[in-house]
């Protein structure tokens, strides 16, 4: 027989049935072999044959009659063919070849064949059912259940034993129409009487044609499942009309409100952008501001100018730039959902504007604080040298404070033989102390010429010491050469020379200068940042102690060679002169001078002992900091994750994910004080000028960034959420419906793979209500469905897509259009509106709000006070400056 029912699948006659029922948790496969065996026996059986023709005799008229015309007798009425024609053109709305009126059996023939054929162009089946028939089925019988499932003796498993009782057809009329069918009276062991009671309230009220008789379905053991769903495809299609629209007054009312709070949050987005940009726009001069200071002081002051920004000033901006990208998204989405233009701020205000501000910001942060860092190391740096150089200038000075004056004596033109070879051999001793000094002048010139490389601020007065040290040294080396060509004349005059002063000469002046270069350096200022720098040094005091034992001899022996040559001149009754002609290194010196080292050498032990003890201490500091921050980097990382795995896997209702996600915040926030008791460890650290840790791998800008896209990434995924909600509530969504469509669209996922295929939304959609009929209006109106969902033609729906369309498709978007007719029905049809009719209609501060804005009318039927709302309603959904 000819597939005759026209509804979101189409459901054939045939000789077999196929696919499984849906909804409730029931299966058709249960039924499966009992269905085949009916279904041979149904065959042969004329009761099921009369039913099966009444059905289809009632299908056929429900559609003729809106052609003014019926049929009694399907094998007499459709045999020549013309009223099977007439059928085909009412059902598909297009014309077909004009049939043969003639009476012989060959026009008849001929007519049936036209109607064959053009049912074939169609590419509709005439037998069996397919895949497409059963989604069609699966999806009427969800339809059943879900309307169903609220009454209480109703459980609709199938197309047949399900409806016996009629309570089935009854609970689908008063689920629609309660007021029809007083269900609470109608008893289960009645069956005929609820039959009958549906099959005429449907045809009274619904234009529904009695296609059953309640007998037929009473008295037969499984009554016919393809009539069964013929009849209820037609309550289906009865029921499916749109919700008419809300009244013009509450529309108006709405649109207004809406208008109203977007022009508020307008005005506090440019509020709050021109704030924190005038903020960046002060803060960044400061920030790119490089201009060292010349003291360690004043750089410190920079330094802790600059932990107070971050901590103090910096935090309260960041929070300030995510509440205003928040608030303008919020204020998007609100436009977006009540189909208003996007909001655009003014120039210079707009989020890309704050953005490239703020990275600019960012941008002059980055290295400021190692710049800081740095300078302090120069500075440092340079007190060190600068004191060094006064140290050593200092020594060199002092050394050289009157040998020009002894340089220049003339005493040799006087003296005696004795006192010439005397001279000769103190000259020859200053020349050796004179080469020993050597390297303490290189130094000086070295140091200050570094001091000049680091731009050291007070350059100018050591460049002119330096300088009148060379000088000086320069005059030293010539004075010395001149007087030793002077002595050189005389020399041939010279007999003898005492050998013990000369050798004592010669081993005391190494010896003294030893002493002197010792005494500067266990004087001499050191600065390390490591305890490996400090046992470093340690280690070489060590070794330079393991030394003094060989040094006491050396001067034991040099005050030796002195009492030697006293015990000659006595023993030889020789008057000396009280001093050694060969140097002023006198005992009395070098024994001074050792004192002097034995005394500094524990000086430099308690010293070195306290820079090893402050290093202890700064190690300390590290661990402690490292400790805290290896807890706290990887905590915010945690964080981090989590919050990304809860944007993924939210669970329950939106306010439920919300809810959950705040708390959730305040356990972040609640983290707070370890951050802070970190920065107080790090204040600790930058105090004592620690400038590494090895100990973690975290600084202290990295916890601070870190934290920072902490709070803003959960600040952010509650203001999606938030929008989820507006969109919901915008849309007028119930939580309900949320959860009836993941459902359905679960329901037919049967692989879970969260996709679609195009059979498989489409008995969705047929579950949900849509009428998707399998003719050339149902497939127009899915294709344009599809290419909704899946614009890119994959060929998959993904829930998402589900989500919006039916979003749109479920609720009601105000358009200009729509306004513009709300008011009309306020103006009685009039082009305009006067001022005391708003004021009758809308509450007051609407009103206002509207007459304020509407232009005077211009038409030609204008009159005076008269109101244009049309371009008013226009101007809400366009450019305005409303």
């Amino acid at each position: 027989m000819v597939d005759y029912h026209a509804a979101n699948q189409s459901y054939q006659y045939g000789p077999s049935s196929g696919g499984n029922g849906a909804g409730g948790g029931g299966s058709m496969g249960d039924y499966m072999a009992q269905e085949d065996d009916w279904d041979r026996d149904l065959l042969l059986d004329p009761a099921w044959e009369k039913q099966q023709r009444k059905t289809f005799t009632a299908w056929c008229n429900s559609h003729l009659r809106k052609a003014g015309t019926q049929i009694e007798n399907i094998d007499e009425d459709f045999r020549d063919g013309l009223k099977l024609m007439l059928l085909l053109e009412v059902i598909s709305g297009e014309r077909l070849p004009k049939p043969e009126r003639g009476k012989m059996r060959v026009h008849k023939i001929n007519n049936v064949n036209k109607a064959l054929d053009f049912i074939a162009s169609k590419g509709v089946k005439l037998v069996s059912i397919g895949a497409e028939e059963t989604s069609a089925k699966e999806g009427l019988l969800l339809w059943c259940q879900r309307k169903t499932a609220p009454y209480k003796n109703v459980n609709v498993q199938n197309f047949h034993i399900s409806w016996k009782d009629g309570l089935a057809f009854n609970a689908l009329i008063h689920r629609h129409r309660p007021e029809l069918i007083e269900y609470d009276k109608l008893r289960k062991d009645d069956p005929v009487t609820n039959l009958n009671n549906a099959f005429e309230v449907a045809e009274k009220y619904l234009d529904i044609p009695k296609m059953l008789d309640a007998e037929d379905i009473v008295n037969t053991a499984r009554p016919d499942e393809k009539a069964i769903m013929t009849y209820v495809s037609s309550f289906y299609h009865a029921f499916s009309g749109a919700q008419k629209a809300e009244t013009a007054a509450n529309r108006i009312c709405k649109v207004l409100a809406v208008n109203q709070e977007n022009e508020h949050l307008m005005e506090d987005y440019e509020r709050l952008a021109s704030d924190l940009l005038e903020w960046i726009r002060r803060t960044i001069p400061w920030l790119e501001d490089r201009v060292p200071q010349k003291t360690m002081q004043e750089m410190q002051q920079k330094l802790e100018d600059f932990r107070d920004y971050r901590r103090v000033h910096k935090p309260p901006k960041v929070q300030e730039k995510c509440q205003l990208e928040i608030n303008f998204n919020t204020l998007q989405t609100k436009l977006r959902l009540s189909n208003r233009p996007a909001f655009m701020p003014s120039e210079g205000r707009m989020v890309s504007d704050i953005n490239n501000g703020w990275q600019h910001l960012e941008q002059a942060e980055k290295g400021y604080e190692e710049w800081l860092l740095n300078e302090i190391r120069r500075l440092e740096r340079l007190d060190h040298l600068a004191e060094k150089f006064r140290q050593k200038a200092s020594i060199h000075e002092a050394w050289t404070d009157g040998k020009e004056a002894m340089l220049k004596h003339r005493d040799y033109e006087t003296a005696t033989l004795s006192d010439i070879k005397a001279l000769i051999r103190k000259h020859e001793a200053f020349e050796s102390d004179l080469a020993a000094h050597q390297d303490r002048v290189e130094q000086i010139a070295a140091i200050a010429q570094e001091l000049n490389e680091l731009d050291y601020y007070d350059s100018h007065n050591v460049n002119t010491r330096c300088q009148k040290i060379c000088d000086q040294w320069d005059a030293l080396g010539s004075l010395t050469h001149s007087r030793r060509e002077a002595l050189e004349k005389t020399e041939k005059q010279l007999e003898t020379i005492d050998q013990l002063h000369l050798e004592y000469a010669k081993r005391a002046a190494p010896f003294n200068n030893w002493m002197e270069s010792a005494m500067e350096d266990l004087q001499d200022m050191f600065i390390v940042h490591t305890i490996e720098e400090i046992e470093g040094l340690i280690s070489a005091h060590d070794q330079f102690k393991s030394t003094l034992p060989d040094a006491d001899r050396e001067r034991e022996a040099i005050l030796a060679i002195h009492k030697e040559a006293q015990r000659i001149a006595e023993s030889n009754h020789i008057k000396l002169s009280g001093s050694n002609p060969y140097t002023t290194v006198t005992p009395q010196i070098i024994n001074s001078k050792w004192e002097k080292v034995q005394q500094l050498v524990p000086k430099r032990d308690h010293a070195l002992l306290e820079e090893q003890s402050k290093q202890q201490s700064n190690e300390h500091l590290r661990r402690q900091f490292a400790s805290q921050a290896n807890v706290v980097g990887p905590w915010i990382q945690t964080k981090m994750e989590e919050i990304g795995r809860i944007s993924i896997e939210m669970n329950g209702t939106l306010e439920d994910q919300l809810n959950h996600l705040k708390r959730y915040e305040r356990s972040i926030v609640d983290y707070k004080p370890n951050l802070d008791l970190l920065e107080q460890q790090h204040q600790l650290i930058q105090e004592a000028l620690i400038f590494d840790n090895k100990h973690t791998n975290y600084t202290m800008e990295h916890i601070r960034v870190g934290w920072e896209q902490l709070l803003t990434t959960i600040a952010r995924t509650i203001n999606e959420v938030e929008n989820q909600i507006l969109t919901r509530d915008a849309k007028g969504i119930s939580q309900e419906q949320m959860q009836e469509f993941r459902a359905s669209f679960n329901h037919f996922d049967k692989d879970h793979g969260g996709a679609l295929g195009p059979e498989e939304f489409k008995a969705c959609l047929i579950s949900l209500g849509y009428d998707v009929e399998n003719d050339r209006q149902g497939d127009a109106e899915f294709n344009r469905i599809m290419s909704v969902v899946d614009p890119n033609h994959s060929g998959l729906v993904t829930f998402q897509a589900f989500i919006d369309f039916m979003s749109r498709e479920t609720t009601d978007t105000d358009t200009a259009d729509q306004v513009i007719a709300s008011f009309k029905v306020l103006a009685g049809d009039k082009n305009f509106i006067p001022a005391e009719e708003l004021r009758r209609e809308l509450p007051p501060d609407q009103a206002e709000y509207c007459i304020a804005r509407m232009a005077p009318y211009q038409g030609p039927d204008a009159v005076p006070g008269a109101l244009d709302y049309k371009s008013f309603s226009t101007a809400l959904y366009g450019e305005s400056d409303l």
